[in-house]
């Protein structure tokens, strides 16, 4: 199963996320003029919005829908467009799926401020449902991928990052939301605690499949797939996995070599970077990193009954391996 578009597996909730779509709209509203510019320049860049279909696909294997699961699905979302906006802030980014980001458009202080306006208003909508659970499950995430991110700014520029630490930055800062939305469809759903606990477990690593695919995009994808430049990772000095593997398997010159793009930055060193990548076969030694996490992450919803939406959950894993933007 290796579908090539995310609508593909995400029909069984397609009119789930119609209502989604439409509930952030109305929820992203305010009587303040910048903080509706910048939602609507968010809104209308679009996105596969994963984190809350994977939330409906979870909720809905097992026999759960209606309008907390929107609610609660809106909500993952603006939490993950929060962490977007400060990101970019920190990353310096222009381009965000072909698009200027927002920070380009408005400046750094106004994307930062109504990142903090969707945090809030997340928070506020999750209060109306009025289950502890639910809190729980998304304070203890968004504090988590708070260190993440802290994690990262720490981990840039230093080349002796290693595939360790590299991966605990991405449980935190990427894989943690994917897992709280994927464990939050069972809590809805009241499931047991194996499944909550296989649902969590699937989405933390499918979440881990993503980043590293991601990481693998940045210096093979094609710009007007991946909605971002070519090398981003390497400018801002980010040890990702296929420089890890340089560093692992390369030559002391091919070492050397990323060790000074880690170090320096910039986007100077970025052809001999590649040769060097393409020469140890880092880009395969990451996706293949990718498939083991997606097979531990269909493994761990075995249990859930056979479904469409199971059926999307599985296929969502190999499509996170398999993508090329």
């Amino acid at each position: 199963m290796s579908p090539t578009t995310a609508s593909t597996f995400l029909s069984p909730v397609a009119d789930d996320m119609q209502q989604v779509d439409g509930l952030i709209r109305t929820r992203l509203d305010s009587d303040v003029a910048l903080v509706r510019q910048v939602a609507e320049h968010i809104v209308a860049g679009g996105g596969k919005r994963l984190r809350p279909a994977l939330l409906l696909l979870a909720a809905g294997a097992l026999g759960c829908r209606g309008a907390a699961c929107h609610e609660l699905a809106a909500v993952v979302e603006f939490i993950h467009t929060a962490t977007l906006l400060h990101d970019d802030v920190v990353d310096e980014s222009q381009l965000r799926r072909g698009r200027h980001t927002a920070n380009a458009a408005f400046g750094n202080a106004a994307s930062v401020l109504v990142g903090d306006f969707l945090y809030s208003r997340a928070f506020q909508m999750m209060v109306g449902l009025d289950n502890l659970r639910v809190m729980r499950v998304l304070a203890d995430a968004t504090n988590t991928i708070a260190e993440g991110e802290v994690l990262q700014l720490m981990n840039c520029h230093d080349p002796d990052v290693d595939e360790a630490r590299y991966l605990d930055v991405v449980r935190r800062k990427t894989a943690k939301l994917f897992e709280a939305a994927a464990r939050l469809g069972g809590v809805l759903a009241e499931a047991t605690a194996p499944l909550e606990r296989g649902l969590a477990v699937y989405g933390m690593h499918l979440g881990t499949a993503f980043q590293l695919v991601d990481d693998v995009l940045d210096y093979s994808g094609a710009a007007q797939e991946t909605g971002k430049s070519l090398g981003d990772d390497l400018a801002e000095g980010k040890p990702t996995l296929p420089l890890i593997r340089v560093m692992q398997a390369g030559s002391a010159e091919q070492r050397a070599l990323v060790r000074r793009a880690i170090v320096d930055g910039g986007r100077e060193d970025f052809a001999p970077v590649l040769v060097a990548i393409q020469a140890t076969k880092a880009l395969d030694f990451a996706r293949a990193a990718a498939q083991r996490e997606a097979d531990v992450a269909a493994h761990s919803i075995a249990g859930l009954p056979s479904s469409d939406c199971k059926d999307s959950l599985l296929e969502l894993a190999a499509f996170a391996v398999s993508r090329r933007s």
